[in-house]
C-alpha cells in the first residue's frame, strides 16, 4: 500500500514546481484536483483540456516519478441551480475523458453538501447525475470513484451502499476514508463505524484517504494522520485483508515536517499489521 498526496496541500503551483515539490517529499503518487493545485491554467471553466497539454502534465509529474493515481472533482453534483450543477457534470466529464492521458485510473469526487434539508428529489437528481458520469466513464474505460463524507448527500457508507445499489454499474468504485465518516456522535464507537464500511463497501474500493480526527473543545476536529484518535491499526489492516496494495492518499499534513512525521506513521503501522 503506497501512501501519496493531496497536490493541493503544497499550494496551487505552476505544474513543474509541483511536480518537483510533491517529488522532494517521498511521495511517488498523488491525487490531483487541477483547479485547487495548478496555477499554470484556469480550469474553473471546461473546455480547456486537450491531450497534449495532460500528457504534458503527467509526463512532468513523471520525470519525478510522480503518477496521478486519482483525478479529483470538488463539485457539488445535486446543486438546484440547474446552470450550475449543468456545468458542474461537464467539468467532471472532461476529467473523465482525459484521465486516461494523465495517466490517472479514477476520477473520484464526494457528491456535494444540502444547502438546508435535503429531500428526495436532491437524492433523484443526485442519481441522475452520477448515472450520467458513468456512462461517460463506460467510454472511456475510467473508474469513477465516489467518498462518503458526513453532512454530505452521501454521508456515510449505508447512504453510498443504498446509491451503488440503485446503480448497479461496476464503472463506479469507492474511495474510502473513515476519517470523513467519523464525528461527535460516533468518534467514541469508530470501530464499529470503519468495520462498517468495510463490510459494506470493501469490495468496491478503488483508493483511500488518510486524515485523522480527535476531540477537541467539546468537538470533533481533523489533524494529519497520528496526531488523532483514530484507530490506525484496524483501518490498514482491514485495507490490507480487502485491499492489499491499494494507494492511500495522505490529507491535513502540511510540508515538510507532518508531511514526514504522518507518512512514516502510516507506513510504519502498515509493516505492523502486514507482517
Amino acid at each position: 500500500m503506497s501512501v501519496g498526496v493531496l497536490a493541493h496541500l503544497f499550494g496551487k503551483l505552476p505544474y513543474k514546481q509541483l511536480a518537483y515539490e510533491v517529488s522532494s517529499q517521498g511521495f511517488t503518487h498523488v491525487q490531483l484536483a487541477l483547479w485547487k493545485a495548478i496555477e499554470d491554467y484556469d480550469f474553473n471553466k471546461p473546455g480547456l483540456l486537450n491531450p497534449g497539454l495532460a500528457k504534458e502534465i503527467k509526463d512532468e509529474f513523471a520525470r519525478h516519478g510522480v503518477s496521478i493515481s486519482v483525478l479529483a472533482c470538488y463539485l457539488h453534483f445535486f446543486d438546484r441551480d440547474e446552470e450550475v450543477l449543468r456545468e458542474n457534470i461537464e467539468r467532471c466529464k472532461e476529467l473523465v475523458r482525459y484521465a486516461s492521458f494523465l495517466g490517472a485510473p479514477v476520477v473520484a469526487f464526494e457528491v456535494g453538501k444540502p444547502n438546508g434539508e435535503a429531500d428526495a428529489n436532491d437524492w433523484a437528481r443526485l442519481k441522475e447525475t452520477i448515472e450520467e458520469i458513468v456512462e461517460e466513464a463506460g467510454r472511456w474505460g475510467v473508474i469513477v470513484g465516489i467518498e462518503p463524507a458526513n453532512d454530505h448527500l452521501i454521508g456515510t457508507a449505508k447512504e453510498l451502499l443504498a446509491m451503488l445499489e440503485e446503480i448497479p454499474s461496476s464503472q463506479i468504485g469507492v474511495v474510502l476514508d473513515p476519517g470523513n465518516l467519523l464525528h461527535e456522535g460516533n468518534l467514541d464507537n469508530q470501530d464499529e463505524v470503519i468495520r462498517e464500511a468495510f463490510d459494506l463497501l470493501g469490495s468496491r474500493i478503488v483508493a483511500c484517504h488518510a486524515k485523522d480526527r480527535i476531540w477537541k473543545d467539546n468537538e470533533v476536529v481533523t489533524v494529519p494522520p497520528g496526531k488523532g484518535q483514530m484507530n490506525y491499526e484496524l483501518y490498514m489492516e482491514l485495507l490490507a485483508k480487502y485491499k492489499p496494495h491499494c494507494n492511500i492518499i495522505m490529507e491535513e499534513a502540511q510540508p515538510p515536517h507532518q508531511m514526514k512525521e504522518s507518512k512514516y506513521y502510516i507506513e510504519n503501522i502498515q509493516q505492523k499489521v502486514t507482517k
